[in-house]
Formats: C-alpha cells, structure tokens, sequence
C-alpha cells in the first residue's frame, strides 16, 4: 500500500511543535500510519467524514483523534497529488475545532478544488 505524503497548513505546524515532545511523538506515529490510508472508515480506512457540522460545511474534511490525550487532527486530501494537508492539530472542544477548521479553509480554497 503506497503511503500519502503528509503536509500542514502552517498553522497547523505552530500547533504540532507547541505539543510536548512525548506527544508530538504520538501524533507523528498516528500520523504516519493514517498516511497508508486516510480515506474514510467505510472505505477501510481511518479517517471519520465530517461533512456538515455544527452549520459549517466541512465537506472533505476527516478527523482523526488520539484517545489518550484527547487531541483531534483535522486534514483534507489531494488525491490526485496523494497528498494528505493537516489543517489542525490541538486538544479542543467540536465546535471550536469546526470553526476554526473552517476559517482556515477559507483562507485556503487551493484544498477545496484539488481532490
């Protein structure tokens, strides 16, 4: 199975490096076996849909969540470049990570088009 390549939005990245490094560790390992298959759970893989939420459209989008801490990692794919864009990466409530995942898609309609 070929692996996807992983990339962040650079707000993202601000959020994975603040992270403590045993942390940072984790999401980087979630991380890297998402990669092999990102696409939803019905379609065998690890991502969850996340389609409309809380009013905001969210189409495209997949969460990820690392249980023991509670962190939630939002990201779209680029199927046709295989690649995988972290749009967020931190420990907050559904709404507030919905909110914030869709200002940052606004401030970047490049992921919206390239699936």
């Amino acid at each position: 199975m070929e692996t996807w390549i992983i990339e962040y939005l650079p707000e993202a990245r601000r959020e994975y490096l603040r992270l403590d490094g045993s942390i940072q560790k984790q999401v980087a390992k979630m991380l890297r076996r998402v990669s092999t298959n990102p696409e939803s759970e019905s379609a065998g893989g690890y991502g969850k849909p996340l389609g409309n939420k809380l009013g905001r459209n969210l189409t495209g989008v997949y969460k990820i969540k690392l249980r023991s801490s509670g962190l939630r990692v939002l990201y779209v794919l680029q199927k046709v470049r295989g690649k995988m864009t972290i749009v967020i990466v931190g420990a907050r409530a559904d709404a507030e990570v919905y909110r914030e995942a869709a200002k940052r898609l606004k401030n970047h309609p490049e992921l919206r088009h390239n699936n």
